[in-house]
């Protein structure tokens, strides 16, 4: 029998349990389906630039994280082999990036890169990053 490799994208929810490991009992269930899926189905499982964003602010703001091991736990997940950024590298790129531009800001310019588009900002942090140009 031949089985259909699936593609699916978690939301913030998922990302976030993976990141902080809590609460524990849904951290076990989504470690334990998503592995189940992955090695029944061969399935992959993907985060939106927009869903890591979200990620990236909430551990921050309910966990009390601070932005560098926000940044530092989201790089290990997506790197983890059981989620992986939908973005691929700029994501990785966006999340190691040191100083200028914020996360939020590096992503989103990500987004508008990946479908060809040229991003208009009035942050001047924003607008020097390629692609991204200053009103």
């Amino acid at each position: 029998m031949n089985r259909m490799t699936r593609s699916y994208g978690i939301d913030t929810s998922v990302l976030v349990r993976l990141l902080t490991g809590k609460p524990p009992a849904e951290f076990t269930r989504c470690i334990s389906v998503i592995g189940a899926m992955a090695q029944d189905r061969g399935a992959g499982f993907y985060a939106s630039n927009q869903v890591i964003g979200e990620a990236y602010v909430a551990v921050q703001h309910h966990y009390g994280v601070s932005k560098r091991d926000a940044r530092d736990g989201l790089v290990d997940v997506l790197q983890s082999g059981l989620v992986t950024a939908q973005s691929g590298q700029a994501a990785l790129d966006a999340l190691e990036a040191p100083g200028g531009a914020g996360l939020l800001d590096r992503l989103i310019a990500a987004d508008y890169a990946r479908a060809g588009y040229e991003t208009l900002t009035l942050d001047r942090r924003m607008a020097g990053l390629p692609g991204v140009r200053l009103l």
